[in-house]
């Protein structure tokens, strides 16, 4: 017999073992250590919980509701610790940090000039957006098919809102480095458009 604790992370609420979320709380304390120095640590705090709250989600099944000593350990070897970032200087982080993530097609909000979609399919494929808009411009003077895979791909394909799923639009792995280096890119565009 085991005491399971509740906890609210990411904005879920999940059933962990006693064990479980000792390991938890230490792993997110040495986190918050971590990025205390930086000035959006708090975002980055979030978006690292909110990657976990999905994390956990996905191992929930309807025999199986507690979060175990294991889940945990696999979500930080999936995220990664502080020390990866620490050490990310020497060549075995450095590729660790590269190795390819999840690719999922979302549209791309934050470079958007309709929908999204040509930004999130310039960002699938690492080409320039403006290349997937002049070919959507072409088949729409063509024929006007353009317009109708435009409309489908917009209804199909999800928006990226999350640091994760705008991550995972670009096929890297969303690990606490991309998440930081995420959103330290988001707090530089906003400071540059509030110095506008």
């Amino acid at each position: 017999m085991k005491i399971t604790v509740s906890v609210n992370l990411g904005g879920y609420s999940f059933n962990i073992d006693e064990d479980a979320y000792s390991e938890l709380k230490r792993y997110l304390k040495n986190l918050e250590l971590h990025f205390a120095g930086e000035e959006s640590s708090s975002e980055i705090l979030s978006d690292i919980e909110t990657r976990m709250a999905e994390l956990f989600r996905a191992k929930m099944t309807g025999y199986k509701q507690v979060i175990t000593i294991a889940d945990v350990n696999e979500v930080i070897s999936v995220l990664g610790t502080p020390e990866d970032i620490a050490d990310s200087e020497s060549k075995s982080s450095r590729e660790k940090f590269s190795s390819p993530g999840y690719h999922r097609m979302y549209r791309d909000p934050d470079h958007r000039i309709i929908g999204g979609v040509c930004a999130g399919m310039g960002a699938y494929w690492d080409i320039d957006p403006i290349v997937i808009r002049v070919l959507f411009a072409a088949l729409v003077l063509a024929g006007g098919l353009g317009a109708l895979i435009y409309l489908i791909l917009y209804i199909v394909l999800p928006e990226a809102k999350t640091t994760a799923q705008k991550i995972e639009m670009k096929g890297e792995p969303v690990n606490i480095h991309n998440i930081k280096e995420s959103v330290k890119e988001e707090f530089e565009n906003v400071r540059k458009k509030m110095k506008l």
